[in-house]
Formats: C-alpha cells, sequence, structure tokens
C-alpha cells in the first residue's frame, strides 16, 4: 500500500521479530553482547524486559550471530510439563526417539551433547516467554540440563528470556538453585526520546528510505504515546504511516501521530 508513496521496499513497522530490524540502543547492544558471551562460554544468562521490549527480536538477533559451530535449541512456547520439556529439548537436538522415560531421555539428551562437544559444536538452549513456564518442576530440570559437563567446561548454555515477572520469581527460594546457576543477567527498559527516533529511523532505512518521513514534532508526540516502548513504536508509526498515505502526507507530522494515537492504544 504505502511503501511505494514513501519511497520503502518492505514495511518498515511490522511486528515480525526481524532481527535486520534490530536497533542497538545501548541497552540492546549490552544485553545482546551479555548473551553472545553466555553462548560462547556456555553458561546460564537471565534476559527480562517489559512486554514489547525487544527481547524476542533480541533472542533472533543473537541466534543469527551464531556461526555454524553453535547448535541452537529454540523454545518459544515453554508452557511444557518436565516431560514434555526434556522430549523437546531432545527432538530439536536431533534425538527422534529419546525414549520414553525421563532416565532414558536425560541419557540420550547427555549423549547427544558429547557427540555435538565431539564435532567442535556447542549447544545453546534459549527458552523464550520463560515466564510461562508452568511450574517449579519444568524449572528444575532445566537447571538439571546444566549439569550436563565435562571438567573444563558445560555441555550446553542455557537463555532464559522473559518478562519482569520472570526475575522476580527467580527470586524466591524455592528457585535458589537455579538462581545461583545464572552467570549474567539483564534488562531491557523502554527507549528514551532520542533513542525513539533513532529506532524509526534505523527502521526506515532498513525498509529502504534514507530521507527523513517523521518530523521533529512527530518524533516527540510518539515519544509522548508510545513511551520509548518498540513494540508500541511500531503500532503507531505503522498506523501513522497508513493515515499519511491515505491523505497523500509527503511527511509524517504531530497531527497524524495524534490520530492514529488514540485508536492505536
Amino acid at each position: 500500500m504505502y511503501e511505494e508513496f514513501y519511497g520503502l521496499k518492505e514495511k518498515p513497522f511490522s511486528k515480525t521479530p526481524d532481527p535486520r530490524f534490530l536497533y542497538q540502543s545501548s541497552k540492546h547492544a549490552e544485553a545482546l553482547a551479555r548473551l553472545q558471551h553466555a553462548v560462547e562460554e556456555q553458561e546460564m544468562v537471565l534476559l527480562t524486559g517489559e512486554i514489547g521490549s525487544g527481547k524476542t527480536t533480541l533472542s533472533r538477533a543473537l541466534i543469527d550471530s551464531l556461526d555454524e559451530s553453535f547448535h541452537p535449541v529454540l523454545i518459544i512456547n515453554p508452557r511444557l510439563s518436565p516431560a514434555q520439556l526434556l522430549r523437546t529439548v531432545a527432538l530439536r537436538l536431533g534425538l527422534e526417539d529419546a525414549g520414553r522415560n525421563r532416565h532414558d531421555i536425560l541419557e540420550g539428551i547427555h549423549a547427544r551433547l558429547y557427540e555435538l562437544y565431539e564435532d567442535g559444536r556447542r549447544t545453546a538452549v534459549i527458552i523464550d516467554e520463560a515466564q510461562l513456564v508452568p511450574g517449579k518442576a519444568t524449572f528444575e530440570e532445566l537447571r538439571l540440563l546444566t549439569n550436563f559437563q565435562l571438567d573444563e567446561r558445560n555441555l550446553l548454555a542455557l537463555v532464559l528470556i522473559g518478562q519482569t515477572e520472570l526475575k522476580d520469581r527467580l527470586s524466591r527460594s524455592p528457585y535458589r538453585a537455579l538462581r545461583q546457576r545464572i552467570g549474567l543477567q539483564s534488562h531491557l527498559s523502554p527507549l528514551d526520546a532520542e533513542e525513539t527516533r533513532a529506532y524509526v529511523e534505523h527502521r526506515l532505512r532498513v525498509a529502504g528510505r534514507d530521507t527523513p518521513l517523521f518530523n521533529l514534532h512527530a518524533h516527540a508526540a510518539l515519544f509522548h504515546h508510545s513511551g520509548g516502548v518498540p513494540r508500541l513504536i511500531n503500532v503507531i508509526a505503522g498506523n501513522a504511516l497508513l493515515e499519511g498515505f491515505g491523505s497523500d502526507a509527503e511527511e509524517v507530522g504531530p497531527e497524524i501521530i495524534e490520530n492514529v494515537a488514540r485508536d492505536s492504544l
């Protein structure tokens, strides 16, 4: 629709977590560096953030940054029982038939992790939306996976990504053993006003436009209504482009942002 009108090759504010569009604010760049370090060192890392802060996009950017020496295991729906979790990990590791009982599955996972290690590959288990893990028992299975190690190194990295309540949950005493395994932590807070402007311009550049499209007052209004939350920025900015196109506006001004913000949020 509006792409040709605004000189874009694709939609710049899509809801999909495309790592090409990741704007590396200082917060996001630091969080990504910590995730990469934890995976390289085969450690356990925790990333938290508010809804829409860019956690999922960051997880995809992490996977994209890994070379062929890494074997990522991504779980995006962790509402799993302990047995379901182990079977899912086994399947993503390439074990089509890991057995039915817990002992056999764990033995199969251990053997596969060692086989990958012998082939010069490192494994990273990445749990997105980890606040949805249903109970302590499933978290306990995750902790036990980190027991798979050699004398000098672990056989896998464990990346837990979730909303702020995940950190609160893991701070409780029943999760002490798991919490003590966490080597690195990061928290994604909303973007500030300047970062919001840079975020919008970055996504427009990736989508094919190099010249300004939102004026300074529009950027200020966009930050005011979104609070610097990337998902809300995408919703408002995407709708603003639709409205601007509909009214033949060559640039997006604050009045367009105000109009769409009332209907978008």
